[in-house]
């Protein structure tokens, strides 16, 4: 029988793979933007954000296994269906966003502000499901240590990352 620490590895591992994909497409995108005089800002605090998302994931490991942190059904299911929906969300925010999307902050010329999908109901709706799997893939499996560490310091993170966008957008009259 496999335990549940080895599943919840698993599933690390898969979101692992499915940041992977993200930084793929991101790629792809980002030459798109370039390609149209895209115009990057915010880059001072992008290796930060990739080391913190980074952190998360080792963070979920290290703290199950090394402090042997139990699966609680009661709260890990539940969690477990907040990390699928979060994923959801932000492949929706990736399709939505089409060419326009990447990990940085890129702004085309022209390129116009995005109000469909998840857009129509949240300016933000891309950091809502990084906020959601933060708290709740750490807690899928018991390691609220790194759920609340990895949450404060996102917050702070965030908090640079959106002013930094929104300035972006200002400047080109999308604000």
């Amino acid at each position: 029988m496999v335990s549940s620490a080895t599943a919840y590895t698993a599933l690390i591992l898969l979101v692992g793979l499915e940041r992977l994909a993200e930084l793929v497409v991101s790629q792809r995108n980002l030459r798109w933007s370039r390609q149209r005089g895209g115009v990057e800002t915010g880059a001072g605090h992008y290796p930060a954000m990739v080391a913190l998302h980074s952190a998360l994931l080792v963070g979920c490991l290290a703290e199950v296994w090394l402090l042997d942190r139990p699966f609680v059904p009661l709260l890990g299911w539940p969690m477990l269906v907040v990390v699928l929906a979060a994923q959801a969300l932000r492949w929706w925010c990736i399709r939505t966003l089409g060419p326009q999307w990447n990990t940085r902050i890129v702004v085309v010329p022209g390129g116009g502000r995005v109000s469909s999908g998840p857009y129509r109901y949240l300016r933000h709706p891309n950091y809502v499901a990084v906020v959601l799997e933060g708290i709740a893939l750490p807690l899928t499996h018991t390691a609220w240590l790194t759920a609340v560490v990895f949450s404060a310091l996102n917050a702070a993170l965030l908090s640079v990352r959106i002013r930094s966008e929104s300035r972006a957008l200002a400047m080109l009259g999308q604000a």
